[in-house]
Formats: structure tokens, sequence, C-alpha cells
């Protein structure tokens, strides 16, 4: 591999290409893999972004990833339990996938083979000079999993693809097609133990006329920083329902690229932003509407307290063929403290004359009235602003169909707030 050497400007981006270095033997891949992997430490020896570049202003990654720890071979990780019981779980122990596991009319197979025989190549570029988060995945990732769902099929369980670290470092890959009909529910945990940098990056194709659930559930402790991408094409007629819950993480920066390719395709991104402590955190999307008659609605709620920080960039761009386009797009946050903050962002840049296309952003604190209200018939405030706050959330939790989903969704949201509230 090619091992040309200029100085890094921070102790994180030195770190980043050292470990590089020490593992490029070990890495799958050959040939096209290989000069992928070049490519993007290439990109990281030019400088983690700072917030003058628009796409990373409220995430200074250069100034807020201060330190990477090293790799840690002997990391023991272990799966955790399913979201949803009796799913069909996949996990990634410390960048190192499990055991496979038979699923009826999936085809499983780790991301290790693809990166070994090629296959996942053409997947691994960054998506432009700026995407520090697909580059440092591609340059560091050994493992993780590929599905592929067969037309028409609906998988008779979750999927849940679980990546979990021990401490160190932790990389995943997760690539998943739907075939044209098909129907699946996959849940991605992030979680863990330890000071980590954990990056992943899920790569999915939903076919004509498929529908797909994904569940993003990130836990991470207080000293780990998760570096996300969900990146996702929408065909004809198909439906994507993308939810994101973070209820973790020191440094925390989820990506959203979709694209709905498909005449008529509908995407719904629906996310739950608990921050507390001194989280960081920041959810990016960039949505295109490429196709006509495409549908999508996104709505975001944060809870802020302590001095925890975050962000909301969304921007929603409609191509000149995609009249008939109906977008929306809602940034709400609930502020607990003084000392936290959050910022929202929504952009809209549109190209077609007959659309439909609105966005909005809220910030506020609890209402005193509600929590007078609550008080006056002895209700002790902890207890009432917990109601409060879960009613806040709960509505568009409440919007998922599945009422096994809704109840390990509001677990997770009780476990939150008796931390944190």
């Amino acid at each position: 591999m090619n091992m040309r050497e200029s100085p890094p400007r921070t102790a994180a981006e030195t770190a980043l290409v050292q470990s590089f270095n020490a593992r490029a033997s070990d890495l799958p891949g050959d040939g096209e893999v290989i000069a992928e992997r070049d490519n993007a430490v290439e990109m990281l020896k030019a400088g983690l972004p700072t917030r003058k570049v628009e796409f990373w202003h409220y995430t200074d990654l250069r100034r807020l990833l201060a330190t990477v720890p090293e790799f840690d071979p002997a990391a023991s990780a272990s799966a955790i339990p399913a979201l949803l019981q009796g799913s069909a779980i996949l996990p990634v122990l410390n960048g190192v996938a499990g055991k496979v596991v038979a699923i009826d009319g999936v085809t499983v197979t780790s991301a290790a083979d693809k990166l070994a025989d090629g296959s996942l190549a053409a997947a691994l570029p960054p998506s432009g000079p700026d995407d520090a988060v697909g580059a440092i995945n591609a340059a560091l990732v050994a493992d993780g999993w590929s599905l592929d769902i067969a037309e028409g099929v609906t998988v008779p369980r979750p999927i849940e693809l679980q990546n979990i670290q021990a401490g160190g470092q932790a990389h995943a890959r997760f690539a998943v097609t739907l075939g044209k009909g098909a129907k699946a529910t996959i849940v991605e945990r992030q979680a863990g133990e330890g000071s980590a940098l954990v990056s992943s990056v899920a790569d999915v194709a939903v076919g004509d006329g498929a529908e797909l659930l994904w569940l993003v559930v990130q836990e991470q402790p207080d000293d780990a920083t998760q570096l996300s991408q969900f990146k996702a094409t929408i065909g004809k007629d198909a439906r994507l329902t993308l939810f994101v819950m973070n209820a973790g993480g020191k440094l925390v920066r989820e990506e959203v690229r979709v694209d709905a390719k498909g005449e008529g395709g509908e995407f719904k991104l629906r996310g739950v932003n608990l921050l507390a402590g001194s989280t960081h955190c920041d959810v990016t999307m960039v949505l295109d509407h490429s196709a006509p008659a495409t549908n999508s609605t996104e709505i975001i709620r944060n809870v802020v307290t302590d001095k925890a920080e975050g962000a909301f960039q969304g921007q929603i761009r409609v191509a000149q063929p995609a009249q008939k386009t109906d977008a929306k797009m809602a940034c709400n946050t609930l502020l607990l403290s003084d000392e936290g903050g959050f910022s929202a962002k929504p952009e809209l840049e549109i190209f077609a004359d007959d659309v439909q296309c609105g966005h909005g952003a809220t910030v506020a604190e609890i209402d005193r009235n509600h929590l007078f209200y609550l008080m006056a018939r002895g209700v002790d405030e902890r207890t009432a602003r917990g109601l409060l706050v879960k009613a806040f959330v709960a509505e568009i939790i409440e919007e998922m169909e599945d009422e096994a989903i809704v109840e390990a969704l509001e677990a997770k949201l009780d476990g939150w707030f008796a931390k944190h509230g």
C-alpha cells in the first residue's frame, strides 16, 4: 500500500494515519480495495474538517476529535440482547463479524469476504472531499455484514445489526439490498463499553415497490466517539422509514444521505436526540428528490440538558424532473438547562416549479403552566418534568405501527430519563 507521509496537523489526524499504517497488512482487500483505502488515507492526511466547511459548520471535527485511541486487538466485546424479541442478531464485535445466522429469503455474507473479493470496492470511496466519516471508515473498516433480500420476500423477523465496542477502535460496514417488492425491518445498534472511536457506514438500496423500516439506536458510553452514515436509494413506489435515537456518546455525528430516485418513492425520517452531560451530537441530512411524485417527511425531536450541545442540518434538494414532490421537515427542541444548546439549519434547494415543500424549527423550555398544572394535582416536580418530556418525544415514537417497537423505544426513553431527568 502507498505509505507516503505528509505530517498531519493534529494528534487525532496523526493517530488515524498511524492506525492505518499499523493495520494495513491485516485489513482485507486487494487491488481496487487497497487503492480506495489509500485514497481515503490521503484525505485524512489533508486534515479533518473544521467549522469553516459548511457541511461541518456546527461540528468542528478537527477541534472536537482531540484524541484517537489505538486499536486494541485484545478487546473482547459481546453481543447484547436484541431490542425486539425474536430478532436475528448479526453482531460486529470490536470490528469483527460474529457467526452467520440463517434468515429465510436473505443471503448473509460478511463484509470481510466482500472486501477480500473486491465486490465492496465501489462502495468505499467517500462522497466528497469533506466526507471525513466515509474516509475514516473506508481506510480502517475490516468487517461488517452484507444482506441481499430476495425479490418479493417478506423477512419473517427483524434483523438486528450490532456494532459493539469494548474500547479502542471499532469500524463496521453494512450493505443491504432489498429486491423488488421485498419487506423488512432492520435494527442497527451502536453500543459498547470504554473509550473508543467507532465508525459505521450503512449502504442501503430499496428496490421498486419494496418497504424497509430501519431503526438506529445509539447508546455509546460518555467517553466514546460515534461517527455514522446511513446512505440509501429509494426505487419506484418504494417506502423507506428511518428512525434514529441517539442516547449516548461524547461526540456523535449521524449523517443521513438519501436519494429518492424512483417515481412515487417515499422517505420518512423520525429522530430523537436525548442529550446530556457534555455530549456533542450532530445529525446532518441531505435528501435528494430526483424523480417525480416523491414524498418525504422529517421530524426531529431533541431534549437537551446539562452542558450538552446538539445540531440538526437538514437539506432537501428537489431536482428539475422531480415535479409533484411533497416534502416537509421540522426540528423541535426542548431545553432543560441554561447551559445546553441546540442549533437547527433547515434548507430547501428547489429546481422544480410544481412542488409542495416546507420546513420549520422551534426551541422551547418546559411550559411552566403545564408543570404547575401537574404539581397542583400532587405530582412532584421531577416526575412532572419527566411526564412532559416523555409526552414531547413519545408523539413520534408512537407513530411506529408495531406495538413491540413502541414499547422498546419508550423503555429506552424511560431509562435515559431515569438517569438524566
